[in-house]
Order: structure tokens, then C-alpha cells, then sequence
């Protein structure tokens, strides 16, 4: 099945450099290009992609006021593009419900493998760098004693699923800890977002490695 995925960035060059990247992986293309936040909701909203591309940094609505938007609403998995590391942007993007965050330094093979991962419903770090962003959020957030809303609901198997979330592992190596399939991992980190009332599996991270580090 193809990939569908809507570029949004204010520079034309960076836009037609990410589709040619795009267009070019077997089984991805490119579908709608936008200029500024509007034009990408507006777009995901008539186009359906699987995935959005979406800069930080553009006119008028930015890319986290529209990341908020499209993943509050469910219309599609958003993959935050950002020239800075680990900057305030990029957490607000996060929070906001990006799937993940790649740099616009990303080489053309890992920004087509993050694409079709994120299109999976995995987030797009290495476990390593995954764990370096939440540590790093974590730190910056306000400790709290009690448990986030809807922790009370989740299983036994779904509390183990949610930390390893927070170690940053995919639904692969997750399955491996667990000893259970990758399908059944779906299902669980699906309830565990539906019930801790989170956009992506990169909030269940971050929330995870905050309720840590607050125990």
C-alpha cells in the first residue's frame, strides 16, 4: 500500500528537495505540498495523507499550532521537521502530538525509513536518541506525586508496555521484552493512549519517563 505524505515547509526549495527524496522511495508519494500551517491543515484535511511533514517554523499558523490541530482531530500522523535540536519548539511539537522529530540535516535513507515507520505507528528516533530527548524533556518539566489520569485503568501488561515506552523501544524490541507479538503491542499501546488520553506514543514516552521520575 502507498504512502501518502503532505510536505509543509515556508521554503519552496526545501519542499521540492523532500519531494524528490519522497517520490523516489518505492511505495511513497507525495500528495500536497504546503507553505504555511493554514495551507497544511487545510490540505490534510481534503487530501488524507498518512503522514504530514511539517516544519516548525512558518508564517501565520506554525507548524505546533497545526500539528495540534491535525493530531487532535486524528487526521493524520505528523513528523516534525526542525533545523534545531532539542530546542523549546520542538517540545511544544511533542507535546502537541507529533509522532516524533527529525533534523533537516536527516540523510535521504532515514528520512524515508521515518516516514514509513511513522506511517506504522512507531515513533521515528533511534532508542538511543529517543531516550537523550525524553531525559531531556523530563528534566525541564514540573514534578507532580500523583499519578497521570487514566493510570488507574491500565492492566498489568499495559503498565509494562507504557514503561517500556518510556525506555524508548519500539513495538519490535518491545514485543521481544515482553514476549509477546508486535501485533498485540499495537493493541496495547493503542489502550494505553486511548486511556491516558495522549496523541502518540512520543507523549506516552515522555509522560512515562516524567511519572519516573517523579516516583
Amino acid at each position: 500500500m502507498t504512502i501518502r505524505v503532505l510536505v509543509a515547509d515556508d521554503h519552496g526549495a526545501v519542499r521540492a528537495g523532500l519531494a524528490m527524496i519522497l517520490n523516489h522511495a518505492e511505495g511513497v508519494e507525495v500528495v500536497g505540498e504546503a507553505a504555511d500551517g493554514a495551507a497544511a491543515i487545510r490540505q490534510a484535511r481534503a487530501l488524507r495523507p498518512d503522514v504530514v511533514l511539517m516544519d516548525v517554523r512558518m508564517p501565520g499558523v506554525d507548524g505546533i499550532a497545526a500539528t495540534r490541530e491535525l493530531a487532535g482531530a486524528g487526521t493524520c500522523a505528523v513528523l516534525v521537521l526542525t533545523t534545531f535540536d532539542l530546542d523549546e519548539y520542538v517540545y511544544a511539537a511533542l507535546r502537541a502530538g507529533a509522532a516524533g522529530f527529525l533534523l533537516k540535516s536527516v540523510d535521504s535513507a532515514r528520512l524515508v525509513e521515518s516516514v514509513r515507520l511513522v506511517a506504522a505507528g512507531e515513533g521515528v528516533l533511534a532508542p538511543q536518541v529517543t531516550r537523550t530527548l525524553i531525559d531531556a524533556f523530563a528534566a525541564s518539566a514540573p514534578r507532580t506525586a500523583t499519578e497521570p489520569d487514566g493510570m488507574d485503568e491500565l492492566t498489568e501488561r499495559e503498565r509494562e508496555v507504557f514503561v517500556c515506552l518510556g525506555e524508548g523501544l519500539s513495538n519490535a524490541q518491545i514485543a521481544g521484552k515482553l514476549f509477546i507479538g508486535e501485533t498485540t503491542v499495537k493493541t496495547h499501546v493503542s489502550r494505553v493512549l486511548t486511556k491516558l488520553g495522549l496523541r502518540s506514543r512520543v507523549q506516552a514516552a515522555i509522560l512515562a519517563k516524567e511519572h519516573q521520575s517523579a516516583g
